[in-house]
């Protein structure tokens, strides 16, 4: 059976677009212009996975109400932001309020496909038992290839799908440091070099909240972020 999937985007023709090219992936998708709409249909079924815009029609951040909403229906559906927003304080408020990722909308149509088809396969691998061949472990650190998942000294730490790849590229070659262009590649996102200094100290403060004591991403002022073990 084909996945579900909504589309919460109030312009007519970005809905439309988005939506043709995952049909021609083989998803069922269903659009909606505005979080009323969304919500009556949510209400009767929910869908596998929504992509929500945060301005919609007359709320300007409808796209945050409906996600929080959609977080009391279930703990677990996968949620993307994707907006034309990129200012620091929304990013960290969508992924606050439950998203599993927040795009822009310059993000590649086939990087949108590949960002979608790596949720469902978190979802799918979840509950699965891990092939050993699967994990890579640094220290303290175990990452999880097939379901996305990051556990630091044993307890998990809530990655987004963009950060659990810009970790894996710190990762696979501790003490290398590693360009924000090379970050942006290896984790399929194409965005200015703010934005990627923005997902790295996020990416930090999930480390931290764990650990207090965590400091094994480094800054190379000029050059980029490295991984010590």
């Amino acid at each position: 059976m084909s996945k579900r999937i909504a589309i919460v985007e109030d312009e007519a023709a970005i809905r439309e677009n988005y939506a043709d090219v995952l049909r021609k992936q083989g998803y069922e998708v269903l659009t909606y212009p505005n979080r009323r709409k969304a919500e009556d249909a949510f209400s009767t079924r929910l869908p596998d996975l929504a992509i929500i815009d945060i301005g919609l029609e007359d709320e300007i951040d409808g796209g945050f109400a409906l996600c929080q909403n959609l977080r009391t229906m279930s703990k677990t559906l996968p949620i993307i932001f994707l907006t034309a927003r990129d200012n620091d304080f929304d990013t960290v408020s969508g992924l606050r309020m439950g998203a599993d990722d927040y795009l822009t909308k310059d993000i590649s149509l086939p990087h949108l496909a590949a960002r979608i088809a790596a949720l469902f396969r978190r979802q799918e691998a979840i509950g699965k038992p891990t092939a050993p061949e699967s994990l890579l472990e640094r220290g303290n650190l175990v990452m999880d290839l097939s379901r996305l998942t990051v556990a630091w000294k044993g307890e998990l730490v809530a990655l987004t799908v963009t950060e659990f790849w810009m970790l894996h590229a710190l990762v696979k070659f501790p003490g290398h440091v590693k360009s924000r262009d090379v970050l942006m590649q290896e984790s399929k996102i194409y965005v200015d070099n703010s934005t990627i200094t923005s997902h790295v100290k996020r990416m930090r403060k999930k480390f931290i909240q764990s650990d207090s004591e965590f400091d094994c991403i480094d800054t190379v002022y000029g050059m980029g972020y490295r991984w010590n073990d």
